[in-house]
Protein backbone atom coordinates (compact mmCIF):
# COMPACT_ATOMS: atom_id res chain seq x y z
CA UNK A 1 0.00 0.00 0.00
CA UNK A 2 1.46 3.14 -0.98
CA UNK A 3 0.65 6.60 1.16
CA UNK A 4 2.40 9.21 -0.47
CA UNK A 5 0.78 10.43 -3.78
CA UNK A 6 2.49 13.28 -6.04
CA UNK A 7 1.03 16.57 -5.18
CA UNK A 8 0.79 17.38 -9.15
CA UNK A 9 -2.48 14.40 -9.05
CA UNK A 10 -4.14 16.45 -5.88
CA UNK A 11 -3.73 19.64 -7.80
CA UNK A 12 -4.83 18.74 -11.06
CA UNK A 13 -8.15 17.05 -9.59
CA UNK A 14 -8.96 20.04 -7.32
CA UNK A 15 -8.05 22.21 -10.89
CA UNK A 16 -10.48 20.00 -12.64
CA UNK A 17 -13.04 20.44 -9.84
CA UNK A 18 -12.39 24.22 -9.61
CA UNK A 19 -13.18 24.73 -13.32
CA UNK A 20 -16.19 22.35 -12.97
CA UNK A 21 -17.80 24.09 -10.31
CA UNK A 22 -17.48 27.63 -11.58
CA UNK A 23 -18.32 26.76 -15.44
CA UNK A 24 -21.65 25.51 -13.20
CA UNK A 25 -22.03 28.57 -11.69
CA UNK A 26 -21.70 30.49 -14.63
CA UNK A 27 -24.17 29.28 -16.53
CA UNK A 28 -27.20 31.06 -15.19
CA UNK A 29 -25.38 34.43 -15.60
CA UNK A 30 -26.78 35.29 -18.58
CA UNK A 31 -30.18 35.77 -17.15
CA UNK A 32 -29.32 37.93 -14.67
CA UNK A 33 -29.29 41.23 -14.13
CA UNK A 34 -26.47 43.57 -14.78
CA UNK A 35 -25.37 45.15 -11.40
CA UNK A 36 -25.85 41.20 -10.08
CA UNK A 37 -23.35 39.73 -12.05
CA UNK A 38 -21.10 42.66 -11.15
CA UNK A 39 -21.40 41.52 -7.59
CA UNK A 40 -20.74 38.51 -8.35
CA UNK A 41 -17.89 39.11 -10.23
CA UNK A 42 -16.09 41.05 -7.44
CA UNK A 43 -17.53 38.62 -5.08
CA UNK A 44 -15.45 35.74 -6.99
CA UNK A 45 -12.34 37.64 -7.42
CA UNK A 46 -12.20 38.21 -3.56
CA UNK A 47 -12.73 35.03 -2.82
CA UNK A 48 -9.78 33.71 -5.26
CA UNK A 49 -7.91 36.66 -4.24
CA UNK A 50 -8.64 35.14 -0.16
CA UNK A 51 -8.03 31.74 -1.20
CA UNK A 52 -4.27 32.66 -2.71
CA UNK A 53 -3.29 34.56 0.70
CA UNK A 54 -4.56 32.01 2.96
CA UNK A 55 -1.97 29.81 4.85
CA UNK A 56 -2.01 26.25 3.31
CA UNK A 57 -3.72 23.64 5.59
CA UNK A 58 -2.40 20.09 6.18
CA UNK A 59 -3.93 18.29 4.06
CA UNK A 60 -5.39 14.38 5.01
CA UNK A 61 -3.19 11.74 4.28
CA UNK A 62 -4.24 9.92 1.24
CA UNK A 63 -4.30 6.22 0.58
CA UNK A 64 -3.79 5.14 -2.88
CA UNK A 65 -4.12 1.30 -3.10
CA UNK A 66 -4.56 -0.66 -6.61
CA UNK A 67 -5.29 2.77 -8.75
CA UNK A 68 -8.28 3.93 -5.89
CA UNK A 69 -7.46 7.08 -3.66
CA UNK A 70 -8.93 7.03 -0.74
CA UNK A 71 -8.49 10.18 1.61
CA UNK A 72 -8.57 9.47 5.27
CA UNK A 73 -9.79 11.90 7.41
CA UNK A 74 -8.03 13.44 10.33
CA UNK A 75 -4.81 11.90 12.45
CA UNK A 76 -4.22 9.10 14.41
CA UNK A 77 -5.23 10.58 18.35
CA UNK A 78 -8.76 11.73 16.41
CA UNK A 79 -9.22 7.82 15.27
CA UNK A 80 -7.91 6.88 18.44
CA UNK A 81 -10.44 9.20 20.64
CA UNK A 82 -13.29 8.09 18.88
CA UNK A 83 -12.55 4.01 19.56
CA UNK A 84 -11.66 4.96 23.26
CA UNK A 85 -15.16 5.11 24.17
CA UNK A 86 -16.49 2.19 22.48
CA UNK A 87 -13.99 0.29 24.49
CA UNK A 88 -14.68 1.74 27.67
CA UNK A 89 -18.33 0.57 26.57
CA UNK A 90 -17.72 -2.88 26.13
CA UNK A 91 -15.43 -3.07 28.68
CA UNK A 92 -18.11 -1.93 30.98
CA UNK A 93 -20.80 -4.09 29.52
CA UNK A 94 -18.28 -7.42 30.12
CA UNK A 95 -17.98 -6.22 33.57
CA UNK A 96 -21.56 -6.23 34.42
CA UNK A 97 -22.33 -9.21 33.04
CA UNK A 98 -19.27 -11.36 34.79
CA UNK A 99 -20.81 -8.67 38.11
CA UNK A 100 -24.16 -10.64 37.74
CA UNK A 101 -23.11 -14.06 36.82
CA UNK A 102 -20.89 -13.58 40.40
CA UNK A 103 -24.12 -12.47 41.97
CA UNK A 104 -26.05 -15.34 40.73
CA UNK A 105 -23.57 -17.82 41.73
CA UNK A 106 -23.34 -16.54 45.31
CA UNK A 107 -27.48 -16.62 46.11
CA UNK A 108 -27.63 -20.35 44.59
CA UNK A 109 -24.60 -20.90 46.82
CA UNK A 110 -26.85 -19.94 49.56
CA UNK A 111 -29.45 -21.89 48.80
CA UNK A 112 -27.20 -24.80 48.52
CA UNK A 113 -25.77 -24.35 51.91
CA UNK A 114 -29.62 -23.87 53.48
CA UNK A 115 -30.43 -26.94 51.87
CA UNK A 116 -27.92 -28.82 53.00
CA UNK A 117 -27.52 -28.16 56.23
CA UNK A 118 -31.01 -27.91 57.17
CA UNK A 119 -32.72 -29.99 59.30
CA UNK A 120 -34.49 -31.32 56.44
CA UNK A 121 -33.26 -34.06 53.75
CA UNK A 122 -33.49 -32.42 50.53
CA UNK A 123 -36.15 -35.34 49.19
CA UNK A 124 -38.79 -33.47 51.58
CA UNK A 125 -38.48 -29.97 49.33
CA UNK A 126 -39.98 -31.92 46.22
CA UNK A 127 -42.42 -33.65 48.44
CA UNK A 128 -45.84 -32.46 47.05
CA UNK A 129 -47.55 -33.24 50.74
CA UNK A 130 -44.57 -31.16 51.83
CA UNK A 131 -46.36 -28.20 49.62
CA UNK A 132 -49.04 -28.82 50.73
CA UNK A 133 -48.11 -28.68 54.41
CA UNK A 134 -46.59 -25.31 54.13
CA UNK A 135 -48.71 -23.65 52.21
CA UNK A 136 -51.67 -24.49 54.89
CA UNK A 137 -49.04 -23.29 57.50
CA UNK A 138 -48.57 -20.17 55.82
CA UNK A 139 -52.08 -19.39 55.50
CA UNK A 140 -52.64 -20.47 59.02
CA UNK A 141 -50.16 -17.42 60.56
Amino acid sequence: MNTKVPTSINTVAEDQFGKRLAARLSAGNGELPHDISERLRVARAQAVAARKQAPQLRTAPVVVQSGHTLTMGGSWWTRIGSVVPLIALVAGLITISVMQDDDRASELAEVDSALLTGDLPPAAYTDPGFAQFLKAENASD
